[in-house]
């Protein structure tokens, strides 16, 4: 059994996944291919899964490291499963030239990775690179599954499911850890493992559609109760969310700092009240980056020791996804796969995310039917600049980029058409010059 991490840079997430795969039986003599364009961190990575094997497995799996391009093919050679987390420009300089050229066109982003103008170019520069990934797949392990972590999540996964023959499948934890938060913060007793729910919609909005208690006592009535009472009360981080459901009528899957920048609501530039009132984070994934990088200073000489390594198996789906499909055992997960009829009243060639399950078969994602219809009119507001977003990688067309900003809920409120069509062939350009195309 062969597992390969493409972006295994990203020490913390990789330990957190392959430490959680170490624990399952079927994967504790695995081989382990660690991938990725950075040799420091790649180094640093591969010392600390060696470690973790050492400690937690007893050294039966095997772990190898692959450097840079030339090298790819022998990192996913032969592989079952293939798990993404590439971040493809980084921090500096796609992150900032992503946020800074469009504030000086006078718009502001608070995560930028998933959609608004910041998703966009993020979704391009990656399925650029992606593409690559695809055909070397096709080639060295076409039966392997493609676990996708990387944003934005329904536009890379889109492409993937519907451009190449990968097996593909795109996961994020906002699905698994909404109702556990939803309860704790609203200071609800209930046991999240006791309640059932259905969620529903697309990556990072999803709809809990409902939810009961384990005695099947419908849990919305208070949870609205409480949320009302907590944002009258005082602001909070999840404003927005609250908004979300006191406004539409259900809660949504992914934070309030994401969702102040899906809709045309929220941010407005002659609106700073809104962004008081909210507790909005403008320039929020910027700062989270570079607090991110010293966080992984101070803590790199503490993990890469070895010293006292623990894991208890995360909420991550991927070792979970990799042990059904191998044993058989069946796992109900949320995935993002094409609709396909599954949300009857989104389009068909929508990337949705709705309850999959997992098991030698595969991964047989599951019909949900219709959504209320505002929820659908708020996840097609969308799903739009999404598809077109794809539809500019896979055409190659800088006509199809403009079309999917002016039609980006935020973007399209906040600038005329002539300012996006500028905006984006300065980003285009500036991308260029960082050595990232986008096109």
């Amino acid at each position: 059994m062969k597992i390969t991490f493409v972006g295994a840079g990203s020490t913390v997430f990789v330990k957190n996944v392959l430490a959680d795969t170490m624990l399952c039986d079927s994967f504790c003599q695995a081989e382990f291919a660690l991938y990725d364009i950075d040799e420091a961190r790649l180094n640093e990575s591969y010392l600390l899964i060696t470690s973790m094997n050492k400690q937690l497995n007893e050294g039966r799996a095997t772990v190898t490291k692959h450097l840079g391009v030339g090298e790819r093919k022998a990192a996913l050679r032969d592989a079952d499963f293939v798990i993404n987390a590439i971040q493809v420009g980084g921090y500096d300089p796609c992150t900032i030239i992503d946020f800074e050229i469009p504030k000086k066109y006078g718009l502001r982003q608070t995560i930028g990775d998933t959609l608004g103008i910041g998703g966009i170019m993020r979704g391009l520069r990656t399925i650029k690179v992606l593409k690559e990934f695809a055909h070397d797949m096709e080639e060295v392990c076409p039966n392997a599954w493609f676990l996708n972590y990387t944003n934005p999540m329904a536009i890379i996964t889109g492409y993937m499911q519907r451009y190449t023959k990968v097996k593909t499948i795109g996961l994020c934890h906002s699905v698994q850890v909404c109702v556990p938060e939803l309860l704790k913060k609203l200071e609800m007793t209930e046991d999240p493992a006791k309640c059932r729910y259905h969620i529903a919609g697309i990556n990072h909005m999803a709809w809990l559609l409902d939810i009961v208690d384990e005695n099947g006592h419908d849990l919305y009535p208070e949870i609205k109760k409480r949320a009302k009472a907590k944002t009258a009360l005082r602001k909070h981080s999840d404003m927005v969310r609250f908004d979300y459901m006191d406004k539409l009528g259900y809660y949504c899957t992914e934070s309030s700092e994401h969702n102040a920048e899906y809709n045309p609501f929220y941010i407005k530039p002659n609106r700073p009240d809104l962004i008081e009132k909210f507790n909005i984070p403008l320039d929020e994934y910027p700062r989270r980056c570079v607090e991110q990088i010293e966080n992984w200073h101070a803590q790199r000489d503490k993990l890469l020791s070895g010293e006292g390594i623990e894991h208890t198996r995360s909420r991550e789906y991927a070792s979970r996804i990799m042990e059904a499909i191998v044993t058989g055992v069946p796992y109900v997960i949320g995935g993002n796969v094409i609709n396909k009829g599954l949300i009857s009243n989104l389009p068909a060639e929508a990337c949705v995310e709705v309850p999959c399950l997992v098991d030698a078969n595969g991964i047989t994602p599951c019909r949900v039917g219709e959504l209320p219809l505002q929820l659908a009119a708020m996840n097609s507001t969308n799903i739009y600049p999404q598809m077109l977003t794809i539809k500019a990688a896979h055409e190659g067309a800088r006509e199809a980029i403009y079309h999917a900003a002016m039609m980006d809920p935020l973007t399209g409120a906040t600038l005329s058409p002539d300012d996006i069509v500028a905006m984006c062939d300065e980003l285009i350009e500036a991308h260029e010059k960082a050595g990232f195309p986008v096109l």
